[in-house]
């Protein structure tokens, strides 16, 4: 193995392979969401966590970058960054026909939970 030769073996931020077709899918969904911050969509910049498909229920896991504590207009920054992408997230995977979406952050702590009542 040549000197920088471990960089080509590395794959490239977003491309996951040997996926289920429905996890492929919700990640291909995933995607159409965006980082209001750097428009960067949420898959590509490494913020997918994990990611759970049963059926119609989908659960997922987000890593978000920690604040720094004694920044508390930065936290708050965060937080609406936050809700923004959770809120989108539970309106891409709706309209795909989920009828029960839960997104955790990496710690496994429920951010927000949605489920259709109606049938």
């Amino acid at each position: 193995m040549g000197f920088l030769d471990f960089l080509k073996e590395k794959q490239k931020p977003g491309k996951i392979k040997d996926l289920p077709p429905e996890v492929e899918e919700v990640v291909k969904e995933l995607r159409n969401v965006k980082d209001p911050e750097t428009e960067l969509n949420i898959v590509d910049e490494g913020l997918l966590y994990g990611l759970t498909v049963e059926n119609e229920k989908v659960m997922v896991w987000l890593l978000f970058a920690k604040t720094t504590p004694e920044c508390h207009f930065c936290q708050a920054i965060a937080m609406n960054v936050q809700r923004k992408i959770v809120g989108d997230i539970i309106e891409v995977l709706k309209k795909k026909g989920f009828r029960s979406i839960e997104v955790y952050n990496e710690i496994g702590l429920l951010l927000e939970a949605w489920k259709d009542e109606t049938g």
